[in-house]
């Protein structure tokens, strides 16, 4: 054969692999652990953002303890629950890390509903910036978690569909479908409006 026949040989193959679709489930994996990072990020975001605004809830309304200790304790549990990408087809370990930081965002509700009862502290500088920037990464939160799921989404469907599924089935038996985020289970609940 000569050196062209070779040099077209192997670009026939290049060509006929990318098109297989092979390239297609570690990409689609790859996609969905990038997602998982960015709502990891967020999470930490808000993780951070805690301790200035306990402090400074702390300095008006120091009898509001429990409060303060209900948030700071939910916010170290929350942060001791990690999933790292290699975790995400494991859907206890997600459960866990979700119901955890499920009991952050609950502490941190009671943290704000407090404020209401401290007018110096609605009107503190610093705590309207804190609570504007915490409910900024709470929607931050919100985007990265549906940007996940559906990177999830597409990966589980190619494990499952042709072509992926032969790919699956032979090169990537060891890729299994990743975990989705759920609903509370208080979430199905109508939210009590009380006058």
């Amino acid at each position: 054969m000569s050196r062209i026949g070779t040099v077209l040989a192997f670009i026939g193959i290049g060509l006929t692999i990318s098109a297989c679709g092979y390239n297609t489930i570690p990409t689609l994996q790859e996609q969905a652990k990038a997602r998982w990072s960015d709502v990891q990020n967020q999470y930490q975001r808000r993780a951070d953002l805690i301790p200035n605004l306990v402090a400074t809830v702390q300095g008006y309304a120091a009898q509001e303890k429990n409060v303060l200790t209900a948030v700071v304790e939910a916010r170290a549990k929350a942060t001791q629950i990690t999933v790292n990408a290699s975790d995400l087809t494991d859907p206890d370990k997600l459960k866990a890390f979700q119901d955890a930081q499920a009991q952050l965002t609950g502490a941190l509700g009671r943290l704000l509903a407090v404020s209401e009862n401290y007018p110096d502290l609605k009107s503190n500088a610093n705590f309207l910036a804190l609570q504007s920037q915490l409910e900024g990464t709470e929607n931050r939160i919100a985007v990265a978690r549906r940007d996940y799921i559906e990177a999830v989404r597409v990966y589980n469907t190619e494990l499952k569909t042709f072509p992926g599924a032969l790919w699956a089935a032979t090169f990537f038996r060891a890729n299994k479908p990743m975990a989705e985020f759920t609903a509370g289970d208080n979430a199905q609940a109508p939210p009590q409006v009380k006058f």
